[in-house]
């Protein structure tokens, strides 16, 4: 049985409210951290966790909170992400409706350990419902002293505040985050400068996403160093996953960073094995941005070896036998499962999210979407599929933000492993 720590409270009745929270536990974090511990060891027991950003990059969270320009005189920011809209992954969703205390709990202690004084969490427009749950929590935490002026009669302050957005794919990318956050257009800036020197207002920024943030809570709970104890290797701690597809059990799972891929499919504790009894085909283990992998790598059955769920495992072997834990959206398809259709139905969503402020991604998508339309509809052409690798070559790597490579990778890696799939469809 994985150990839970972000969900270990999910399940209890009316754990949403504050007095339910508060009795089984909730804010005891926040207490220690603000009560006996400076912003600088706050810091350093997330540096010690190695906890890592779980919206997709992994990159160290405490590495990216040291970059933070802590010079300048100007006001600090820090912006949660809750614009989860990769599709397949529905973690962060889950949490903020489940725990909405608990990303309060970890926003006071990385507002704490950053010096900051006001706090957005951004979340999906499609999110709605969530805006009136968040807004109790931080009203009921604002009323027992854990927000607003002087926090539990220290001098730090701290106000949060929820800002819907308009449903924009791209709003997920920090930059174009801000800029809608300031009220214009969700376009993705070019960087640098990067948020940490300019970033919302021109100020010093840290966005970080729902579960990063969350996780802040145990960290500094448990000590960082035990924290770090959980885990694989450079990749400590517990992981959301969300899984979907056809599997016997889609839902939100938390796992122990390093449980083997079989298990995870397989095992009746998470996702209870393939839909009557069928064969797995291929999976997307982190949302539908990074590439598709066969049955044979994702369980490195090839090599008798367990391909385990970590950053590092994930992207062994680079893009020709790897891919991305990314999101945790993991999405599994079954022997019948229609390789050609599934990645045509992903490039439309990345046709129709795509800004269009570079014009490898604005044209190159649109153009990957007709193809694709083309082959799945009994009008392609064999020199199609050269065509398709062509274009997104010409996408990754060319544009402002990663939403290119997002649409590029998924379909040249549906290529490069299930080539036979297209060609059939075109014969």
């Amino acid at each position: 049985m994985g150990r839970a720590i972000l969900l270990d409270k999910a399940n209890i009745p009316g754990i949403r409210a504050f007095g339910v929270y508060r009795a089984h536990g909730g804010y005891n974090a926040a207490g220690k951290g603000l009560l006996e511990m400076t912003p600088a060891q706050v810091q350093q027991e997330v540096i010690k966790s190695g906890l890592r950003g779980r919206g997709g990059a992994g990159f160290p969270t405490g590495l990216k909170w040291s970059f933070l320009d802590r010079k300048s005189t100007r006001p600090r920011y820090l912006v949660c992400n809750a614009d989860e809209s990769e599709p397949g992954t529905f973690k962060d969703r889950y949490l903020m409706e489940k725990l909405p205390h608990l990303l309060i709990e970890g926003l006071i202690l990385s507002s704490y350990a950053l010096g900051v004084r006001t706090c957005y969490i951004y979340i999906r427009g499609e999110f709605k419902y969530l805006v009136g749950i968040l807004e109790t929590a931080i009203r009921e935490a604002k009323k027992n002293n854990y927000l607003g002026e002087k926090i539990l009669g220290t001098d730090f302050s701290l106000e949060i505040y929820v800002h819907p957005g308009a449903g924009a794919y791209i709003c997920g990318e920090e930059t174009a985050l801000l800029e809608s956050l300031e009220g214009k257009r969700g376009n993705p800036r070019i960087k640098p400068p990067f948020p940490a020197y300019k970033g919302l207002y021109d100020c010093p920024t840290v966005v970080n996403n729902v579960e990063t943030l969350a996780a802040v809570a145990p960290v500094i709970g448990m000590g960082g160093e035990t924290y770090s104890k959980l885990g694989f290797g450079k990749s400590t701690g517990t992981k959301l996953m969300s899984a979907c597809g056809n599997i016997n059990k889609p839902g939100v799972y938390e796992i122990e960073m390093g449980l083997p891929v079989e298990d995870f499919i397989y095992s009746d504790e998470y996702c209870g094995g393939i839909k009557n009894g069928k064969m797995l085909k291929a999976v997307i283990p982190g949302g539908s941005s990074v590439p598709i992998l066969p049955a044979d790598l994702i369980l490195n059955t090839s090599r008798g070896e367990a391909r385990l769920l970590t950053y590092e495992s994930l992207a062994e072997g680079g893009f020709e036998s790897g891919s991305m834990l990314g999101s945790g959206g993991f999405i599994v398809y079954d022997e019948d499962a229609c390789i050609v259709r599934n990645t045509w139905n992903l490039t439309r969503f990345y046709r129709h999210e795509s800004c269009g402020q570079c014009s490898p991604c604005r044209e190159g998508t649109g153009w990957m979407e007709r193809i694709l339309y083309r082959i799945e509809h009994g009008k392609g052409r064999m020199s199609d599929i050269d065509l398709l690798v062509r274009v997104a070559k010409n996408i990754e790597g060319n544009t402002i933000c990663p939403l290119g490579d997002a649409a590029a990778w998924p379909v040249a890696s549906a290529i490069r492993h299930f080539r036979g799939e297209f060609e059939a469809h075109i014969k």
